[in-house]
């Protein structure tokens, strides 16, 4: 037998040896026969000498790349043991913090998420882009720049969570004391002043996010909240764009038999102001509980937006003009699907949870 196919039949022994090894100790036990001086590679090496001069390098070749296969196979097997080691470890050392054993139930976006996810489609669909800002915002962002003057109560300890930063300065009148200009934006309005500053016309874009208000938790009011208002900024916009925009949007988002009606209302922000109301999604307009009998459902306010917050954001009214509008997405979410208190919203119930 030549020393090349004494070569290879080492060579397949040693890797035929590992093959059959069963965990990972049986493995470390023939590695002195596989790598050690007594391994048949090994002492295959003593040949050497008798090969001749000549011939040695394709020898010595040949040696190498079977002791690089048993090597290959070895490492291959070894990583197989260690994990499969490091599984049984770790199934035996898992502790089992699940609140179900009979749980197989993916979890998925919660109701608001997916009706904010559901809105800005819609919008996105209609030609709007989405945009977002910060939820600390200063008291010109939220107040000033929206035409909302100093002693406005909305700028009211009382009605805003205003964060203490340390250096405190004395805002409105001074009757309510003092309070620094950093707070919880009170609505996605700010995000609107940063789009007009930051961003030629034409605009069209929608500003959906968490606003804050201190308002006492019950069926249809929470502190923490999620709104959704769009912003309309171009040559020749009236008030007719604003009504066709919420009718179709209306259409889109509740289906065909529901439609939009505005009636006049005051906002500091828009001149002409006005309430958005849809047909009652429960009777679609006959009349019921829900809706007062009326066959309508308030669902948030709009209007075209002030010459004075057109001022503000450095653009003249006389060329843009545009419309504001805005609704509360936790409310959408009741409203579609028939939900009669909002807090059920946020206790974390997963019997409620689970069925949207």
């Amino acid at each position: 037998m030549s020393v090349y196919d004494q070569i290879a039949e080492a060579e397949t022994k040693a890797v035929v040896e590992i093959e059959q090894a069963a965990d990972l100790a049986g493995l470390t036990a023939i590695e002195p026969m596989l790598f050690g001086k007594k391994s048949e590679l090994g002492g295959l090496k003593r040949l050497m000498g008798e090969v001749d001069a000549g011939e040695r390098p394709k020898v010595g070749q040949a040696l190498n790349e079977a002791q690089l296969v048993v090597r290959e196979a070895h490492a291959l097997a070894k990583e197989k043991f260690s994990k499969a080691q490091r599984l049984a470890q770790l199934e035996t050392e898992r502790l089992d913090l699940t609140e179900s054993l009979n749980s197989t139930q993916r979890g998925h976006l919660h109701l608001v998420t997916q009706t904010m996810e559901r809105l800005e489609d819609v919008f996105v669909g209609m030609g709007f882009t989405v945009s977002e800002g910060p939820q600390a915002e200063t008291d010109w962002y939220n107040f000033e720049a929206l035409n909302l003057p100093a002693a406005h109560p909305a700028r009211s300890m009382f009605d805003t969570l205003y964060l203490d930063l340390g250096e405190r300065t004395e805002i409105g009148d001074g009757e309510g004391g003092e309070a620094t200009n950093i707070l919880l934006r009170t609505h996605t309005s700010p995000v609107q002043i940063r789009v007009m500053e930051s961003t030629p016309p034409p605009i069209y874009t929608v500003c959906p996010g968490r606003v804050f208000r201190r308002d006492t938790a019950d069926a249809s009011h929470m502190p923490v909240f999620h709104q959704i208002e769009g912003l309309v900024i171009d040559r020749g916009i009236s008030l007719t764009d604003l009504s066709g925009t919420l009718n179709e949007f209306t259409a889109a988002y509740f289906g065909g038999a529901i439609s939009s009606r505005l009636r006049p209302s005051y906002f500091p922000f828009t001149e002409p102001s006005a309430e958005f109301d849809i047909t009652c999604v429960i009777c679609e307009g006959a009349g019921c509980q829900t809706c007062q009998r009326t066959g309508w459902i308030e669902l948030g306010g709009c209007g075209m937006v002030h010459p004075n917050v057109l001022a503000n954001c450095g653009l003249d009214s006389e060329e843009w003009t545009g419309f504001a509008f805005g609704f509360g997405i936790d409310r959408l979410a009741l409203m579609r699907h028939g939900i009669k208190d909002l807090r059920d919203m946020y206790t974390n119930d997963v019997r409620f949870l689970e069925q949207f």
